[in-house]
């Protein structure tokens, strides 16, 4: 099993064991590996997924679970949850935030079930009223610096429908300039211009409802 963690674009895999998806990094000249754990180690990948150099990390221990606790106790972490929307046309819904093509989420508030997130945020964020969760997708993880803090979010995507013809509001200010309703086929064509785990996201959704 693996947990992949963006930086940026450049993704760190922190895993358990090398499979099929993780080898081909291995014996990159510009991935680092280690497989020791401690403080130090941590401290010591963090700093070279920052390194322009560096393109992509795999990071190896026989405990999954005390790699992650390890790794992310180095972070402010942040939970958020959104929604990857289907129409009934199975059309695909995209934001454009920010000059990147996305997905609607938003940050879990005090309290709140993350499922009731994912559906308040789309609709915040969307206009969309009518809608449905049908089930969990997938979780996603990035990092990104907030002033002195390093912060490491952990996104939980939800699949839903929206049900009828419905008007799309681009919520300003969370920056959301356009909305769009994308067939399957043609979302590959966004893709250049997308985050790297929305792409995750969408790649997965494609392969697992076709």
């Amino acid at each position: 099993m693996f947990i992949k963690i963006y930086f940026n674009d450049k993704p760190l895999f922190l895993c358990d064991a090398v499979d099929e998806t993780i080898q081909p990094y291995i014996h990159h000249d510009d991935a680092v590996f280690i497989d020791e754990l401690n403080s130090h180690t941590v401290r010591t990948m963090i700093h070279e997924m920052e390194q322009p150099s560096i393109h992509a990390g795999v990071f190896y221990h026989a405990n999954l679970l005390e790699l992650r606790k390890s790794f992310f106790k180095k972070f402010t972490f942040i939970q958020a949850a959104g929604g990857l929307v289907q129409n009934e046309k199975k059309e695909v819904l995209l934001i454009f935030r920010r000059g990147k093509w996305d997905l609607p989420k938003g940050k879990l508030d005090k309290g709140e079930k993350l499922e009731d997130c994912a559906i308040r945020e789309v609709m915040e964020e969307t206009g969309l009223n009518k809608l449905k969760l049908i089930s969990a997708l997938t979780i996603t993880y990035h990092t990104y610096r907030e002033g002195a803090r390093f912060i490491l979010k952990e996104s939980h995507w939800y699949t839903m429908k929206a049900k009828g013809e419905q008007k799309l509001i681009p919520q300003k200010e969370e920056d959301i300039l356009e909305i769009k309703w994308v067939s399957p086929g043609q979302l590959k064509q966004y893709y250049t211009n997308c985050f790297p785990s929305v792409i995750d996201v969408l790649t997965l959704f494609s392969s697992t409802y076709k």
